[in-house]
């Protein structure tokens, strides 16, 4: 059983005990799906002040699909290079957006989401998909955040 836990930590703390909360509820399940989708929320009830999170995972077109998520409805697809999920996916790296009004091309599929954080989520070299939280903050993530997120992805990856 899951219980919602109080983070009063310093922020690293807090982003580790998520991270041992995420290895406990995925360690002995290898269902994508039941992961991904236990992930985004315990994403959504760990973080503050975001709006969105969720997974696009890569499709047999070569682009993104949407996956697991908490937040409102989203874009279904997204094709490599578009977007600020689109961009991470084709470069294979984490993409930082303070302020996503300022990003070329960004699609905006919440009209409230002022900032965004994606993360590529990488297997033996192969892209998955991306994991990606959106805030109606401007410069809501930073460098820790990219961190731990990072940190965080690559306990998910070993379970999918």
């Amino acid at each position: 059983m899951f219980n919602v836990e109080m983070y009063k930590g310093s922020r690293e703390e807090n982003y580790n005990l998520v991270k041992k909360q995420l290895h406990a509820l995925i360690h002995d399940e290898n269902n994508q799906i039941a992961n991904l989708s236990n992930a985004s929320a315990l994403l959504n009830q760990f973080l503050d002040r975001i709006n969105w999170v969720g997974f696009y995972l890569m499709d047999t077109n070569q682009q993104l699909v949407l996956g697991p998520f908490q937040g409102l409805p989203a874009c279904i697809r997204i094709p490599l290079g578009k977007g600020v999920c689109g961009t991470s996916a084709l470069k294979k790296e984490t993409v930082l957006v303070a302020d996503v009004n300022q990003f070329p091309g960004h699609i905006a599929c919440d009209a409230a989401s002022q900032s965004e954080i994606v993360i590529p989520l990488m297997k033996d070299g192969q892209l998955l998909g991306v994991l990606d939280i959106d805030s109606p903050e401007k410069n809501r993530f930073d460098a820790l955040d990219q961190q731990k997120l990072e940190e965080f992805v690559a306990i998910l990856v070993e379970h999918l």
